[in-house]
């Protein structure tokens, strides 16, 4: 099974628009989104536009009081919102993730996951702590660095960087 992860999309639908495309394409039906979605109409468009299950930590741009509830409210079967982090098992892999690089960590210390997902430095990085990977996928956003996304297989453990320009 192959899943994507995206990160800090800051209301850039036309990225957006073309990550879907590109998920649709190879049938992936789970996203983990790391936060910094940004606008409910981002969000509106990212739930009508992906047929799987959604798992949506907040980030920073996500987290101010009235934006978190009008998230919270648009929660339903195929979208589960977190507030500092997420974890998830799919495949016998422990899988967590949050929006912000030193929480990530924290989880990454903790040695109970396979993979832990961070975003907001919008620059894709990965390392290992212990036995566990820690990964940003970088940002759908085109802000600071080039809009990148990850797909990972969890059949054979391998992560793969996708970069948005090179995208058919």
């Amino acid at each position: 099974m192959k899943i994507a992860v995206f990160s800090d999309t800051h209301d850039n639908k036309e990225n957006l628009k073309k990550a879907l495309s590109f998920l649709k394409k190879e049938e992936i039906k789970i996203l983990i989104h790391c936060g910094d979605v940004a606008g409910l109409d981002t969000l509106e468009y990212l739930l009508e536009n992906f047929e799987g299950k959604i798992f949506l930590v907040l980030g920073n741009v996500d987290r101010d009081y009235q934006l978190k509830e009008k998230i919270r409210e648009k929660e339903r079967k195929n979208l589960k919102v977190f507030s500092d982090f997420g974890e998830i098992e799919l495949e016998n892999k422990r899988l967590a993730f949050s929006h912000f690089p030193e929480r990530a960590e924290e989880l990454a210390k903790t040695g109970k996951y396979n993979i832990v997902f961070f975003g907001h430095l919008h620059y894709p990085e990965e390392k290992k702590i212990k036995k566990t990977k820690l990964v940003n996928p970088g940002n759908l956003a085109n802000l600071y660095f080039k809009p990148t996304f990850l797909i990972y297989d969890l059949s054979n453990d391998k992560l793969e960087l996708k970069f948005l320009e090179k995208l058919n």
